[in-house]
């Protein structure tokens, strides 16, 4: 089965092209499954408001509208409501029981900042050193260890703060990798940042020392386009050549997640 579960909508303030426009997309591609995983809204405890994420006010309209469109393309493409969630451990509680009340599909683990965007702590950019990357690490592992995910969306994302690997990287890729192959977590393999990557004129991620890393580790795999605009669900080859590419490695590449409900 043809399937990507990463895919995100206007409301992240950083995406482009309707919802309808990546169904379509999806469709035109081969996708037999599409599931939307747009970055998910918090109740803050505070008055912050976020530039990378939905508000919670546009959930409902998030919800309505993926809704609305699984059943309009019911006979051509299955449709699946998720979110893409970082592990705010203050905020997990609220997030859990918000998960459980709209009755979500899934959810994907995006680790993109330390304990809450309130802080501004984005690891894309904020990882220099050890004392850095161990933030990192122990929300990664707090997240994976939650078993709320469908799996580990860019887990080798540190690798945008850095220009090369060195001894601190490998050891990152480690921990990450035996932690999920000790907890049988899917890996993804992004295609977003691959085609960054191509832009900047140098490997960031995925990187291919992390998932050389995975294969020894034994680890499962998924490719994921997060897509931002829907003609990236288009982009056959970048599906096509990651998959072959895990595979050569060695990797167990999944086609589906298990869900929620």
């Amino acid at each position: 089965m043809k399937a990507n579960y990463h895919t995100h909508t206007t409301r992240c303030q950083h995406a482009k092209g309707s919802d309808e426009d990546y169904v379509l997309s999806a469709i035109k591609a081969g996708y037999d499954e599409l599931g939307f995983s747009d970055h998910a809204p918090w109740k803050y405890n505070s008055d912050f408001h976020p530039t990378m994420r939905m508000e919670l006010s546009q959930f409902d309209d998030y919800k309505r509208s993926i809704l609305s469109l699984k059943e309009k393309y019911k006979d051509q493409i299955s449709i699946k409501l998720g979110l893409e969630v970082e592990y705010y451990e203050q905020y997990m509680p609220w997030m859990k029981q918000f998960i459980k009340e709209q009755e979500l599909d899934y959810i994907i683990f995006g680790n993109h900042f330390y304990e809450t965007d309130e802080n501004r702590f984005y690891y894309g950019s904020h990882i220099i050193d050890n004392q850095t990357m161990e933030l990192y690490l122990n929300d990664a592992i707090k997240g994976m260890e939650s078993g709320l995910y469908a799996y580990f969306a860019h887990p080798d994302l540190f690798m945008r703060s850095l220009r090369q690997w060195d001894a601190l990287c490998d050891y990152a890729a480690h921990v990450i990798c035996d932690k999920a192959k000790e907890l049988d977590m899917i890996l993804e393999y992004n295609i977003a940042g691959k085609m960054v990557s191509e832009q900047l004129g140098r490997e960031q991620y995925p990187h291919h020392c992390f998932w050389e890393i995975a294969a020894d580790t034994g680890c499962k795999a998924i490719v994921g386009m997060d897509a931002h605009d829907n003609l990236n669900l288009e982009k056959n080859e970048y599906y096509d050549n990651a998959r072959a590419y895990l595979k050569k490695l060695g990797l167990e590449v999944v086609d589906t997640i298990q869900f929620l409900r």
